[in-house]
């Protein structure tokens, strides 16, 4: 169980990162755009733009999926669940938090939902 100055840093750390992911989605999708509007001279300007915008798209797919799932961390401090597996209902381990503030399941239930992905 963690304590409530552990949630607290949780939440900071958690919030934080929003900022920054939000930041960042910002800039990439300005660079998306700036991309849009660029006057392409020869077929070596085109694959070099559409590269830059597949990575870029990649990027902005990741990092939209990273803030869905702080969003559902921070619902979870609100409503008194962060830090508890979605599967089995244990305490997920403040060690594993620290490393993914957002973890939604402990070790061993992680390992089985990765499994069951493949």
């Amino acid at each position: 169980m963690l304590t409530k100055i552990e949630l607290e840093d949780f939440q900071n750390k958690l919030l934080d990162r929003r900022v920054q992911i939000e930041k960042n989605l910002r800039g990439t999708s300005m660079e998306l755009e700036q991309m849009r509007g660029q006057e392409l001279k020869d077929e070596g300007d085109h694959a070099s733009v559409s590269a830059e915008a597949i990575v870029d798209n990649a990027i902005l797919i990741q990092q939209r999926k990273e803030l869905n799932e702080l969003e559902l961390a921070l619902d979870k401090i609100r409503e008194g669940t962060y830090g508890t597996c979605e599967m089995c209902e244990e305490p997920i381990g403040k060690p594993r938090l620290e490393v993914k503030n957002f973890a939604r399941y402990c070790i061993t239930c992680r390992e089985i939902t990765e499994k069951e992905m493949k």
